[in-house]
């Protein structure tokens, strides 16, 4: 069903550690407006979709939305690659350093572990719809954060390539949305 490309969709190459960044970029990763909830988000909702156009759209961006966590995550570890546990401590990340060292967890900026709750799958494409739409805006306002935040070039590159993508997801569902409205309004 997926193809596998050995590469990220943009090449991430972080060359700080920034242990602080990596925690807040976290909740792109494990949040709830992040790219986990997206993905599982979308490729649940595929299922209940009206015709093959709803299917398809919905398979096609929950899958780009893994390769977003990918990338996330890839600049989550590389911020923190090599950095020890004092590094960690002297950014205020030492609770996170003692749960999971300098791995990559799925929870949010906060530390909350991430949870299913994030997200809905109502079975009524509509409903879906509308809250897809809302999840890509609250997602590119996360990124729009993000880069409020951070400072550094190569991180902020990723960023913005992730924030354009999330308004290209919200053209597509505002799409398959009037299309299925002037379904209902025939």
């Amino acid at each position: 069903m997926f193809i596998f490309e050995k590469r990220t969709q943009i090449p991430v190459n972080i060359k700080n550690r920034n242990p602080k960044l990596a925690g807040i970029i976290l909740e792109q990763y494990g949040g709830p407006d992040g790219e986990m909830s997206a993905s599982l988000r979308y490729l649940s909702q595929r299922f209940s979709m009206k015709d093959e156009k709803g299917c398809a759209l919905l398979t096609d961006i929950g899958t780009e939305e893994l390769a977003h966590l990918e990338i996330v995550g890839s600049v989550v570890s590389q911020l923190t690659d090599g950095s020890g546990a004092k590094e960690f401590d002297r950014y205020g990340k030492a609770d996170y350093y003692v749960n999971h060292a300098n791995a990559v967890y799925a929870a949010n900026a906060a530390g909350v572990p991430f949870n299913a709750a994030y997200f809905q799958s109502k079975a009524d494409p509509i409903a879906d719809l509308v809250e897809d739409l809302a999840a890509e805006q609250k997602a590119r306002a996360t990124y729009d954060n993000i880069l409020r935040l951070s400072d550094d070039p190569d991180v902020n590159a990723v960023m913005k390539f992730l924030r354009a993508r999330e308004v290209v997801h919200f053209q597509r569902f505002g799409e398959l949305l009037n299309h299925y409205q002037e379904q209902i309004c025939r």
